[in-house]
């Protein structure tokens, strides 16, 4: 039976963006996140993560630091009982250096291998992020998408407008996240562009 999920940005998404961070002691999960979570997962979705590494393409640091990072943010999610149900990272560059990727978003090359692998209807599931990128990604894939836009700037991007890239909704955090992927009545037009 197929399942749906909740594809997931790491940084500046569930947690705030340092560039290229390893370090265990610099992560730190944004607080309004938590509460939606459990909300998902308690409907069921299996909450999964999706993020590009490029920062061991770049030799910034090695799978094997990301790991121990990864872990951290598992254990963070954790103590809020939360349970992410799988990880799945790009560590390669800009496309244009690495023409043979397939991951990196805006591809939906690690949405679909979480799908092949977990089993999930990705016409039945969301990808969320914080830029365009992700939005791309999950589009790409047949997924609902939701820009997380904290800083209100994402949504000025141009490429917004191109069908590739746009959203079906905007929300400046997460509260009320949950509510909006669980409702089928809910105010559309207080999510959407402005």
């Amino acid at each position: 039976m197929m399942e749906s999920a909740v594809f997931l940005d790491k940084d500046g998404t569930l947690i705030k963006d340092v560039p290229y961070n390893v370090d265990p002691a610099r992560i730190v999960c944004y607080s309004d996140i938590f509460e939606p979570l459990r909300g998902l997962q308690k409907r069921g979705y299996k909450l999964i993560v999706i993020s590009n590494q490029s920062g061991i393409a770049r030799r910034y640091f090695t799978a094997e630091d990301l790991d121990v990072a990864f872990s951290a943010l598992h254990e963070l999610l954790r103590y809020e009982h939360i349970q992410l149900d799988g990880i799945y990272y790009c560590p390669h560059g800009d496309v244009m250096d690495e023409p043979q990727c397939s991951c990196r978003k805006p591809l939906p090359g690690m949405l679909y291998r979480a799908a092949k692998e977990l089993h999930i209807d990705l016409k039945k599931s969301w990808m969320i992020g914080d830029i365009l990128s992700d939005v791309g990604a999950g589009r790409a894939a047949g997924c609902r998408t939701i820009l997380v836009d904290r800083s209100k700037e994402e949504r000025k991007q141009e490429r917004i407008s191109d069908p590739k890239y746009t959203p079906d909704f905007i929300v400046d955090d997460f509260y009320g996240l949950a509510q909006l992927i669980n409702s089928e009545k809910v105010d559309y037009e207080r999510y959407s562009i402005k």
